[in-house]
């Protein structure tokens, strides 16, 4: 994602991984099965719940933001469902630490939003890159990182933020010391009545297509359902990030996050919100096609999965990634598709 998180998935082995999938899925089938994911029509009511998020870059919190631009956001964003804002906040060192001059101007953001937009929630969003597939960034193998990431949570708490959203990248699947870091990072967070949320991968499309991709190209772009189960069930809001999905297709995009929903809804617990991600970001390349992962397909997916799969669980929403990225189009996509 931002910073020097999100760097390492546009580094790496997009060549390899699209190998792989051509191997596994073959074209034809995977566009068939893909368009007929997205074919029909949602329900009407497989709209908007209240409970949107959008992720913010750094500039809100540096000193690079001001009231006018506070002012802006909130009339942009004034009718729409969102509730929470994950605002940068890192990124965390390499040893799980988080430097306090990281974000000198957050306690305006925090009263400002509170005080304009009553409802509200700014979430801290902390991530790095892991050293899953090189050999710098956070190890979580190691205690005493994942006790200075819970310190450095506390920190935020400390500092005003109604909760902390995590972004730790690459994480593989059935990750035992990712697991223990949010059951202490829960412990710190229920009593004070945070939120903790995190970003997902996206989760296998075939059955152990994550242990294929990575024994063939030293890189896991998916979780399995049952770790993106456990991973839900000890967080209150669980975001996936259905985008990079090297999909060529509108179509067939809009086929695959109507599955990604689908596979998310089926294991994620009725009291944690799942918000499924909205691509508010245009970049051409093997991994992201701006032509094919639109928000308009994104929302058509994202709906057509809800309908299908759990047409009246509440606790559901999209999350925009990312406002600094985003255009007027998506902006309007949201507003006339979600709402």
């Amino acid at each position: 994602m931002v910073q020097r998180v999100r760097s390492w998935w546009r580094r790496g082995r997009w060549v390899a991984l699209g190998l792989v999938l051509l191997l596994v899925l073959p074209p034809v089938g995977a566009y068939a099965a893909l368009r007929i994911s997205y074919a029909g029509d949602p329900a009407a009511g497989t709209t908007s719940r209240g409970k949107d998020a959008v992720w913010l870059g750094h500039a809100w919190v540096d000193g690079r933001k001001k009231d006018a631009d506070l002012a802006a956001f909130a009339a942009r964003i004034k009718g729409t469902g969102i509730r929470d804002l994950y605002v940068h906040a890192g990124p965390l060192e390499h040893d799980g630490t988080l430097p306090a001059d990281r974000y000198p101007r957050a306690k305006w953001l925090i009263d400002a939003v509170h005080r304009t937009m009553p409802g509200i929630r700014v979430q801290a969003w902390l991530g790095d890159v892991l050293a899953t597939e090189g050999p710098d960034g956070l190890r979580l193998e190691n205690a005493g990182s994942r006790a200075a990431v819970v310190a450095s949570a506390r920190q935020i708490l400390d500092a005003g933020f109604d909760g902390v959203h995590f972004d730790l990248e690459p994480l593989h699947s059935d990750d035992a010391h990712y697991l223990s870091l949010l059951d202490d990072l829960g412990a710190l967070t229920r009593p004070r009545r945070a939120q903790l949320s995190v970003a997902a991968h996206q989760i296998d499309p075939l059955p152990a297509a994550h242990t294929v991709v990575g024994a063939l190209s030293g890189s896991e772009k998916w979780w399995s359902q049952e770790f993106f189960g456990q991973v839900a069930r000890r967080v209150d809001q669980i975001a996936v990030m259905s985008y990079d999905t090297w999909m060529p297709l509108e179509s067939m995009y809009g086929g695959y996050v109507a599955q990604q929903t689908a596979l998310a809804l089926e294991v994620t617990p009725e009291d944690t919100d799942l918000l499924m991600g909205l691509p508010f970001f245009h970049e051409d390349d093997l991994g992201h096609h701006e032509s094919a992962e639109t928000v308009s397909a994104a929302v058509r997916g994202t709906r057509l999965g809800l309908d299908r799969t759990d047409r009246d669980r509440k606790s559901f929403g999209v999350a925009l990634y990312v406002d600094f990225a985003a255009e007027e189009a998506d902006w309007a996509a949201y507003r006339s598709d979600w709402h």
